[in-house]
């Protein structure tokens, strides 16, 4: 049986005994039958490392873990990608958030846009945060990432540009280049998307004083929460770590 793998936000080491947050304990113990005496995997998202551990207590929502030993810290990524994304409408957003998780990003940024159809007044940004993270979180587990991406507040593109990559890419249909035509990025890559409707022509021309160049990645128009996939797929095979 495959060992579950689960996020831990606690500093861990070997030979600590370790309680369980409830969620974590439901999963394992109500989900997924899991008995005292059966081994687990931990990663607490910021070492990069997962500790094997077993339970030592498990009854309903209530279950502690013995760290056994850990593995082998998760290299950083050659290429470090910076997704600045539109905030879509629901599932959208979600998926989307999920995918590039598991394809590899570094960071995640959701942008207020004009063309934005969700609206996120501040007092629903905090719960709209923790509702992204765990959607980042689960990513990670399913994956075997062992590093949780950034995940910044939501913000204005132009605040979100001031602090961009040198190297920006901003995917528009209308975009003269391919990426096969772009040079090799450094270490890090801005990749900029827009919501559904995309960016107006006044945030397009933000993105271009920014330093930001237009790419196009086929002759098809794609939705909001494909493109970035799509994106980042082809940036990985391209100049990051897909074999």
């Amino acid at each position: 049986m495959r060992r579950p793998r689960s996020y831990l936000p606690l500093k861990l080491s070997i030979g600590d005994d370790v309680e369980l947050p409830a969620n974590v304990a439901h999963h394992l113990i109500q989900v997924l039958r899991m008995r005292a005496g059966q081994e687990i995997i931990l990663f607490n998202g910021e070492d990069g490392i997962d500790y094997r551990a077993e339970l030592t207590h498990a009854r309903k929502r209530q279950a502690s873990a013995r760290i056994l030993s850990g593995g082998e810290a998760e290299p950083l990524a050659d290429l470090q990608i910076h997704l600045a994304l539109g905030i879509s409408r629901g599932e959208r957003m979600d998926l989307a958030i999920q995918k590039a998780v598991e394809l590899g990003v570094s960071s995640l940024s959701p942008l207020i846009t004009a063309r934005s159809r969700m609206k996120l007044p501040p007092e629903r940004q905090e719960k709209r945060l923790r509702h992204w993270k765990n959607i980042m979180i689960s990513a990670c587990e399913q994956s075997g990432r062992r590093r949780l991406p950034q995940l910044h507040p939501p913000r204005k593109l132009n605040d979100w540009l001031q602090k961009a990559p040198a190297y920006c890419l901003l995917l528009d249909p209308r975009g003269n280049r391919c990426l096969r035509q772009m040079e090799k990025p450094g270490k890090e890559l801005g990749l900029l998307i827009g919501p559904e409707s995309g960016f107006n022509d006044e945030e397009r021309m933000l993105a271009a004083q920014a330093g930001c160049t237009e790419v196009r990645l086929g002759p098809r128009v794609l939705r909001t929460e494909t493109a970035p996939l799509a994106a980042i797929a082809a940036i990985q095979t391209l100049w990051g770590d897909f074999c």
